[in-house]
């Protein structure tokens, strides 16, 4: 749920990511690739995080000669070693790695996160970043590389020597070796490297200033089998802001606004050596959603540098691999942070194992399970920041977001960890939501707060979402788009089928249904569907006998061909480039977008009345309701906006070569045109309903005329996008046959007899409301015209010649606006000779010089153009 709501993530709901193979030779590693040096934050200097270039070079010297000592006075017996990975000696805030000869130019993922925080620097539990790193030996030096597989070439051909000359791996530290051990390991002071952290290593872009060695210290080391953790206090010294510089607005993704002084967090590394031997990828196809990772392969047959795209997933294989439904050899495990509010601690559980049905049709039982976090007492190493264990964390914030990221290995593309990160207001997003969209149904919802057995719930499909981008799935918006509305009003359609055919589209609660549909209150709430199934077999299921992911192929496009006779199994985010009313978020039953608007229309007017009684609390102000008031009129614009979609709309199927059919097809006129009449008669109208005065009274001395502007004006934006208009115009240019399209032509005409139908009548009066949707109108008119018009851009490619696109009006929709402006001007002459009301007067004759002003601007606006 990555972004401003529930949408992922990474998000994302989703509010912006393992393989199963059976036992066979894998593919071969690929080669690493060359990755840039990230530029320094703003505030650091080049290279480091404090000191001149003097020092700057001296640290990456390792300091100075290497002169290695006897073990036994470098390693002496006060300091505390820690056995695992590496051997870790720490004596104060001084850290030795030992780092054995076998673990020496091995790919390590080293994952970056935030533990403790100064308040207004993001969260603990967030994550920086993360990167593959490889320790190398030269001479009496250990170097650490940042290492990339952007590109590769199978190690036995020519072009992999090519391969590895432009994939010069980048050297963010270097050390001097201080001892060797008995069975040659290397000994390092690797302080530096987490007190004085280079800008790849630090806290990055979540804050910017200079790290003050004096003031940072290591806290905690431990070694594992695996891994090593460190964590470190970091003390930045945070410098005043540019005067004039903009403030951006805060979000916990981005830089920290802080005022000067300074800011300690406590920062977390984890490194965890990869797989000797990488997963086998499984190739990424286009007509399922899962993340992917893109490779360069220049050793490929094609006549040209293929891009290889493959999955991410998990690592999935079956203790007994001849079995058709097996238990997986390394189940994937989810643990519940301890901080996590402990009425809600059973429900997230809940959701992170629904997903155990979905492995069960790939043929792994109990192949997902949820456990909460060990105490101290219990297990005094453990750590949620520990990269072995994946963790839903709970984070002290008013946004009203969750996430669900996750870390993956860049060679084959397995899901290594992941961490849910829900915020803590995600509670009143979902209150919101969920009155919005089902407190009409739901008599639970009548008095807020909601009961905790709901807020559970839905805590549990936000958990159950977030999981399964963490189990490496895309966002599916096409799926609502699936299922008819009058499906979805049916209990025993949705007892079997739910109103959404995945957790992973933005379909959230079901508004279509009606009081009289007497549906069950668990099915308004969306549960793993049969996409989310289909979905888990296709990326999951082992292929017996293929041992390369190229040998996977036929069998995958078989499963994948599925869709042409299940369309609840297809998907489809953004292919086709906001051109399928299918593929519209926060939507529920838009295969009829107008059939379900006009459905979610009435509840929300059932809403109305219900507001002040749900909203209001003895001795409490109107925060609630003005809260709820508004994110009503929100909701009634977004089921609204679904409707403007369908006007230049196609839709949309993902196919490849072979496959039968087209990928596009536009909608019919008839569609079109009742989706305008539609928008006409409910979204241009005045919402009477909206303007109670028990309501506005209560949260405002005025400000309901322009809340309903805006939201009108959103809709009408929708409906009047260029690309919607440019799309008109193309349909109606390639129709053949005599085919009779819906054009740009009639949809402005529907509009503007729609929005100005009072002066068709025989004494025009029009109300507030219509006037600012008239004066919206013809501002959106006057952009529309007069935006300034670059020339148009034409550069030569090899191969022929590229039209870049400009953000500029097609000139017949300028040429249309011109003339439905002139066609409107006139209608308002006549209608100004015709009103008895002075305000609909004035009103018309500022409408005429407005026109008057678009139609021939001031010189200066012509200029311009």
């Amino acid at each position: 749920m990555r972004g401003s709501k529930l949408i992922h993530g990474a998000a994302a709901l989703g509010l912006a990511v393992s393989a199963c193979r059976p036992a066979a030779s894998p593919a071969p590693a690929p080669s690493p690739a060359p990755s840039a040096r990230p530029a320094a934050p703003v505030g650091f200097p080049a290279g480091a995080a404090g000191g001149d270039s003097a020092a700057i070079a001296a640290r990456a010297a390792g300091g100075g000669t290497p002169n290695p000592q006897p073990y036994v006075r470098v390693v002496t017996p006060d300091f505390k070693t820690r056995t695992g990975l590496f051997k870790a000696h720490r004596r104060n805030d001084r850290l030795l790695y030992e780092i054995p000869r076998k673990e020496l130019s091995k790919d390590f993922l080293l994952v970056t996160q935030i533990a403790k925080t100064t308040l207004g620097v993001g969260y603990g539990g967030q994550a920086v970043g993360n990167r593959v790193l490889r320790w190398e030996r030269r001479d009496n030096r250990v170097l650490l590389r940042t290492v990339s597989y952007d590109i590769r070439a199978d190690t036995t051909l020519p072009v992999y020597q090519a391969v590895l000359s432009a994939n010069y791996n980048p050297i963010i530290a270097s050390f001097n070796v201080e001892a060797y051990g008995p069975d040659s390991s290397a000994v390092i002071d690797v302080t530096r490297l987490f007190t004085n952290p280079t800008p790849e290593l630090g806290p990055g872009t979540r804050i910017r200033g200079t790290i003050d060695a004096q003031r940072s210290f290591i806290e905690r080391v431990a070694a594992f089998p695996e891994n090593v953790e460190v964590e470190a206090t970091l003390t930045i010294a945070i410098p005043p802001t540019p005067p004039g510089a903009p403030t951006p607005p805060p979000t916990p993704f981005g830089p920290a606004q802080l005022p000067p002084g300074a800011a300690s967090v406590l920062m977390h590394w984890s490194m965890i050596r990869l797989p000797d031997v990488p997963m086998m990828a499984r190739l990424y196809d286009d007509r399922v959603g899962y993340f992917r990772i893109s490779q360069q392969d220049y050793g490929r047959p094609d006549q040209r540098a293929a891009t290889r795209r493959y999955i991410t997933r998990w690592r999935l294989e079956k203790k007994d691999p001849n079995a058709e439904m097996s238990e997986p050899v390394k189940p994937i495990v989810y643990w519940v942070d301890p901080a996590t509010p402990k009425q809600w601690v059973p429900w997230i559980k809940r959701g992170i194992e629904d997903w155990q049905k979905a492995f069960e049709e790939a043929g792994f039982k109990n192949a997902i399970i949820a456990k909460e976090s060990p105490s101290a007492a219990e297990d005094p190493d453990w750590s949620p920041e520990d990269a072995r264990y994946s963790v839903v964390r709970w984070l002290p914030s008013t946004i009203e977001n969750a996430s669900g990221p996750h870390v993956h290995d860049p060679r084959s593309g397995e899901i290594i960890e992941s961490d849910i990160q829900f915020y803590h207001n995600v509670q009143n997003l979902l209150t919101s939501w969920y009155w919005v969209q089902a407190g009409a149904l739901d008599p639970r919802a009548n008095k807020l707060p909601l009961p905790d057995s709901l807020m559970g719930r839905l805590i549990q499909y936000v958990t159950a979402h977030e999981v399964g981008h963490t189990l490496g799935f895309q966002h599916n918006m096409k799926a609502s788009a699936t299922y008819p509305a009058d499906s979805i009003r049916s209990p025993s359609f949705l007892a079997r089928w739910g109103h959404t055919p995945t957790l992973m589209d933005y379909s959230r609660f079901n508004y279509v249904a009606q009081p009289e549909d007497s549906i069950p209150l668990k099915d308004l709430i969306p549960d793993i569907g049969p996409y989310d199934k289909f979905a888990t077999m296709w990326g999951y299921k082992p292929i017996p006998g293929a041992k390369t992911p190229d040998e996977e192929r036929e069998t995958l496009d078989r499963w994948a061909r599925e869709q042409d006779t299940k369309p609840w199994l297809r998907f489809s985010t953004a292919s086709s480039e906001g051109s399928d009313p299918g593929e519209n978020t926060e939507a529920v039953g838009d295969a009829d977008a107008v059939r379900s608007t006009a459905l979610g229309i009435k509840n929300i007017k059932r809403l109305v009345p219900k507001l002040i009684p749900a909203a209001t609390q003895p001795l409490e102000g109107f925060d609630d309701l003005r809260l709820l008031y508004e994110r009503l009129i929100g909701q009634w614009a977004t089921e609204l906006a679904h409707v403007a979609v369908i006007v230049g709309g196609a839709e949309s199927q993902q196919k490849v070569g072979g496959q039968a059919g087209v990928r596009f097809t536009p909608l019919s006129r008839e569609r079109q045109a009742a989706a305008v009449r539609f928008l006409n008669e409910n979204a241009f109208e005045t919402p009477t309903f909206f303007l109670n005065d028990e309501i506005l009274r209560r949260i405002e001395v005025e400000g309901a005329l322009g809340r309903i502007r805006a939201a009108q004006t959103r809709v009408l934006n929708q409906l009047m996008n260029d690309d919607r208009m440019d799309r008109l115009i193309e349909f109606d240019a390639l129709s053949k046959n005599g085919q009779l399209m819906y054009t740009l032509a009639d949809m402005f005409s529907d509009v503007r007899k729609g929005i100005w139908s009072e002066l068709s009548g025989g004494r025009p009066k029009i109300d507030a409301v219509r006037r600012n949707l008239q004066r919206s109108y013809l501002e959106l008119m006057d952009q529309k015209v007069n935006r300034p018009a670059p020339s148009v851009v034409v550069q030569q490619i090899p191969g022929g010649i590229n039209v870049v696109n400009t953000p500029r009006l097609s000139s017949d929709a300028r040429a249309l606006i011109r003339g439905e402006l002139t066609a409107l001007d006139a209608s308002i002459r006549d209608a100004i000779g015709r009103t008895s009301d002075r305000v609909t007067r004035y009103h018309l004759m500022d409408a005429r010089n407005q026109i008057e002003r678009i139609l021939d601007p001031a010189p200066s606006t012509a200029a311009a153009r």
